[in-house]
């Protein structure tokens, strides 16, 4: 048995596993992936960080390039894969978990091959699980190439003619942007809202991400006044000026999908018959549901103070804003890791000595 299982071996994972390194505890992580970094390079081919080197370091190993550089996938997916070799943290990979269950004092976690145990338990299992794509998208004609964001990698992927991309997040933006400039003489429909707040990447010689630490904008927990009146805004979307990019002659903003049928499919203010692919940038839908016995909010997350879940021995990393708006990024989970670890020893100390008096009075 296990004192600790961390379930998950992304940068929440990592940042915990550290932790639990220091602390010379008896460990192990599970991640279903083949190696580690692989949901980062699956992520498209010209993906980069908002956030520049200096604010992407997890504990103990700095990023391993310049200051102000801003890293691509696979920078990503290397330093981790170094973080790993480095504090020879013990990784199973390929080894998905299907259920996690609590008997007294001790989790079962029970994977395809075979089940593990531990007397607490970190689900470091990260906030995007299951692509969305409205309803609509059935009605579709199969000969319309359909694409998530999750599995869109480059222009390259689409069939010739028009394209629409369908989503107002970074992403959605993101990649109209590199479609439309990739063929000037293909068009692009933008379906979604246009009236996302944009926000440069740097300002005045200063990234954006200096201006936050500047400003506190990252410390604010969700708890306090300007931590909900911040939950509450719209994402903005960073480092692309929307409105220059939807005045391109190659593309036309046909506001939200509405209905689809066949090839035809009816926007707000268009109905489209020309349409050879479709990229759903349609964000994720969160599944904690292998799980047994957690509360979950309205978003489907686990109800959870800090980490700490109502279910003892249970904890959360790298959920968006756990605690604060850095809760869920690489230079900012290891907050979030340092006081999980000073309440999951309190905890352990609890659950020994609980355990002790079950045993005396089973004696």
């Amino acid at each position: 048995m296990f004192d600790y299982i961390i379930v998950g071996a992304g940068q929440a994972g990592l940042a915990m596993a550290y932790q639990l390194k220091q602390a010379n505890a008896t460990f192990i992580m599970l991640d279903s992936a083949n190696e580690i970094g692989e949901s980062w390079l699956q992520r498209w081919d010209s993906l980069k960080l908002f956030t520049p080197t200096e604010f992407n370091h997890l504990p103990g190993m700095p990023f391993p390039a310049i200051k102000g550089h801003y890293p691509d996938k696979y920078d990503v997916a290397n330093y981790f894969k170094a973080y790993v070799t480095l504090f020879d943290l013990p990784v199973k990979l390929a080894t998905k978990v299907l259920k996690v269950a609590k008997s007294l004092h001790t989790f079962t976690v029970e994977c395809a091959q075979e089940s593990y145990q531990c007397k607490q338990i970190i689900i470091a299992s990260g906030p995007f699980h299951t692509p969305f794509i409205p309803a609509c998208h059935q009605a579709i004609s199969p000969e319309i190439k359909q694409i998530h964001s999750r599995d869109y990698r480059n222009p390259q992927q689409l069939i010739a003619g028009d394209t629409l991309v369908v989503g107002a997040g970074d992403s959605g933006f993101q990649i109209l942007q590199e479609i439309a400039c990739d063929d000037e003489s293909r068009q692009v429909f933008f379906s979604g809202g246009t009236n996302a707040l944009t926000i440069p990447q740097e300002f005045l010689g200063k990234t954006l991400w200096w201006w936050f630490k500047l400003l506190g904008v990252l410390s604010v927990n969700k708890y306090t006044w300007l931590g909900k009146q911040i939950q509450q805004k719209m994402q903005p979307v960073i480092g692309i000026d929307i409105k220059a990019l939807l005045a391109k002659k190659n593309i036309t903003a046909v506001g939200h999908t509405l209905d689809a049928n066949d090839d035809t499919l009816r926007c707000q203010h268009a109905t489209l018959n020309s349409i050879k692919n479709i990229i759903w940038s349609t964000g994720f839908r969160a599944d904690f549901t292998w799980i047994d016995g957690i509360e979950l909010d309205q978003q489907g997350y686990p109800v959870n103070f800090r980490g700490v879940s109502s279910t003892k021995g249970m904890y959360f990393i790298g959920l968006p804003w756990m605690y604060t708006r850095g809760s869920a990024t690489l230079g900012g989970v290891y907050k979030d890791a340092e006081y999980l670890i000073a309440t999951m020893r309190k905890d352990a100390i609890h659950i020994s000595s609980q355990a002790t008096e079950q045993q005396a009075l089973t004696i």
